[in-house]
C-alpha cells in the first residue's frame, strides 16, 4: 500500500524525534537538567495535593515568626510564620509559569523578526535589522523596570515585559541562519519553480530553523526566570502572588541574613540556581544536537 506524502512526513518527523533522544540520552549533562525540570514541574503540578492551600495566607499561618527547620516545618518558617516549604511550592508554579509565557513572547517576536529580516531584501530588512540592534543596544534592566512600572504590577504584564525586552538575541541567531538557508540550491530551484515567498519561508526555511528555535527557547527560559526573580525582588513582581523573587524579596526585607534566618533566603535561591542550571543543561545539549559544528567538535 503506497503511502500519502502527509504519512510519509509524519514517518520522517517520527524518525527524527527518535534520532533526537537518542542522542540526547548519550549526554549526561542534558539527562541530569531534564531530571531536575522535570522535579520542579511535578512539583509546581502537585502543589495543590502535596500542600495546603490555606498555610499560604498569613491569617491562618500555622507558624511562628523565623521558626528555625523542625520536624513540623521542614524548611522553617517566614516573618508571617507561613511553612517555607509551602512557599518554595507555589512559588515554583508562578516563577515557571512566568518564564514559559514570556519565554513564549521572546521567541515568537525573535523568530518572527529574525526570519524576515534574514530572507526579506530591501528596506524592510534594513528596518528590521536596526530595530534588532537598537533593542540589542539598550540595558534590559532598565528598560524592564519603566516598563514594568507603566504597565502595573500583574503576571501578565511582567511576562510580557520580559518577552519584549529579550527577543534580539533570538532574532540575530535566526537572521542567521535564515541567510544561510536562503543561499542553498533547494531554495533556488523553489525559486525558479514559481515558488512564491511565502512558500519559500514556510516551507524550506522555517522547518531548518525550527530545530535552532526549539534549541534556543530552553536557553531563553533559563533567562526568563532570572528576569522574573530581579523584578519580583525589586518589588516589581504581583504582590497576591508568591514567586521565589518575592521570597527573596520579603527574606531581604526582614534582613533575614543578619538575624541569622537563613532558611529563608537560602532556599528560594538554591531553587533559582537549580531551575536556571537546568534548562541551560538542556538547552545546551540540544544545541550540541541540532548544529553540526557542535556536533563534530565531540
Amino acid at each position: 500500500m503506497s503511502l500519502t506524502a502527509r504519512q510519509v512526513t509524519r514517518q520522517r518527523r517520527a524518525r527524527a524525534l527518535r534520532r533526537t533522544w537518542a542522542d540526547f540520552r548519550r549526554r549526561p549533562t542534558g539527562l541530569f537538567g531534564l531530571a531536575l525540570l522535570v522535579a520542579f514541574g511535578l512539583a509546581a503540578l502537585l502543589a495543590p495535593v502535596i500542600t495546603d492551600v490555606a498555610d499560604l495566607r498569613v491569617t491562618t499561618a500555622p507558624g511562628g515568626v523565623l521558626e528555625p527547620p523542625s520536624g513540623e516545618f521542614l524548611l522553617g518558617t517566614d516573618d508571617s510564620g507561613r511553612p517555607v516549604l509551602t512557599l518554595l511550592v507555589w512559588g515554583a508554579r508562578i516563577s515557571l509559569l512566568v518564564g514559559l509565557l514570556s519565554t513564549a513572547i521572546s521567541v515568537g517576536i525573535g523568530a518572527l523578526v529574525g526570519l524576515l529580516s534574514g530572507f526579506l531584501d530591501g528596506w524592510p530588512s534594513r528596518v528590521l535589522f536596526r530595530l534588532t540592534e537598537w533593542f540589542l543596544v539598550i540595558p534590559f534592566l532598565p528598560l524592564a523596570i519603566v516598563l514594568a512600572t507603566v504597565l502595573g504590577r500583574s503576571l501578565l504584564n511582567i511576562a510580557v515585559v520580559i518577552g519584549v525586552t529579550s527577543w534580539p538575541a533570538t532574532a540575530l541567531l535566526i537572521r542567521s541562519q535564515t541567510l544561510s538557508i536562503k543561499e542553498r540550491p533547494y531554495l533556488e530551484r523553489a525559486r525558479v519553480l514559481g515558488a512564491g515567498r511565502w512558500h519559500q519561508m514556510t516551507r524550506h526555511v522555517l522547518p531548518n530553523v525550527m530545530p535552532m528555535i526549539f534549541a534556543n527557547t530552553t536557553l531563553t527560559v533559563a533567562i526568563a526566570i532570572l528576569s522574573e526573580t530581579t523584578l519580583s525582588f525589586l518589588g516589581l513582581g504581583d504582590p497576591t502572588r508568591v514567586s521565589w523573587g518575592s521570597m527573596l524579596q520579603d527574606a531581604f526585607d526582614v534582613g533575614a541574613m543578619t538575624t541569622g534566618a537563613w532558611w529563608f533566603i537560602v532556599p528560594p535561591g538554591i531553587c533559582v540556581v537549580l531551575v536556571v542550571l537546568s534548562f541551560t543543561l538542556v538547552g545546551q545539549a540540544l544545541e550540541e544536537i541540532f548544529d553540526p559544528r557542535l556536533r563534530r567538535r565531540r
